[in-house]
């Protein structure tokens, strides 16, 4: 439950990896907040389904691994609605695996996309929030930002790399009123990442059902839940609006209690 005070009116969102899932559920949680709404995705048809359910929204197709994709997408959306005051980079995957099964391009692959690829939309979007004097990032980031994974080493790497990533571009850009924040979200159980793809990597990289590996992510929380869209979206439009402008280099975790530092 949340209340609709549209605290982000009239800013410009633009968000990678925005055509499903979480990605989609920001986009929809912006338009309601008064943002309009950029939805950046590899997948243009998807990404153009989304916006299609978004009034005023844009669709436009990226590849976040690839630095010139990424600076067509910022002139696009720039040119569309004359500036870009907040991005949420999202765009992300995970391929999981221990270190001996796990193929080098594989894991090259997790970086290229969950690191590489925050620099790169950064990158990109960088002067039009220098115009603009001001500017909000939000990376997606996890609790695997802060503690390691078992048998999935490319994807917390990535995240660990992408908290340093956004403390040291906090540090870079405080003087240009650029604030750079992460949230770090506890596992999304009912998101269809999990059910269509997760639950059946880690049951066969842990040898057990898909329903304990459920219940095993479970109990490493307090509050004895999976985290919701929600509650990764509450978090995210306080970061975006203007209510959280004294706040930079942070990594905000959402993971019912799972990891306090």
């Amino acid at each position: 439950m949340h209340l609709n005070c549209r605290r982000l009116e009239d800013k410009v969102v633009l968000i990678t990896g925005g055509a499903q899932g979480l990605g989609q559920a920001l986009a929809q949680r912006m338009a309601q907040e008064g943002a309009k709404v950029a939805i950046a995705d590899i997948n243009i048809d998807a990404a153009s389904a989304t916006a299609s359910e978004i009034e005023g929204a844009m669709a436009v197709r990226v590849d976040v691994s690839d630095y010139a994709s990424c600076k067509a997408m910022a002139d696009e959306v720039a040119a569309r609605f004359g500036k870009i005051d907040v991005l949420i980079a999202n765009a992300a995957i995970v391929i999981s695996g221990s270190i001996i099964d796990m193929e080098a391009a594989a894991w090259k692959k997790v970086i290229d996309i969950n690191l590489c690829g925050y620099f790169n939309t950064v990158k990109a979007i960088y002067p039009y929030m220098l115009e603009n004097g001001k500017g909000s990032i939000v990376q997606i980031n996890s609790k695997s930002g802060k503690k390691g994974s078992f048998k999935n080493s490319a994807y917390a790497s990535s995240k660990f790399g992408g908290i340093g990533l956004t403390q040291s571009l906090a540090l870079e850009f405080a003087e240009q009123n650029i604030r750079v924040n992460a949230v770090c979200p506890g596992n999304m159980l009912d998101s269809p990442l999990w059910v269509n793809t997760l639950f059946k990597q880690y049951a066969k990289n842990q040898g057990i059902t898909e329903e304990e590996v459920r219940q095993k992510y479970i109990n490493q929380v307090p509050m004895k839940r999976g985290c919701q869209y929600d509650d990764v979206a509450n978090a995210v439009v306080f970061l975006a609006s203007d209510e959280s402008t004294y706040m930079t280099g942070q990594a905000i975790n959402v993971t019912g209690g799972q990891e306090m530092k």
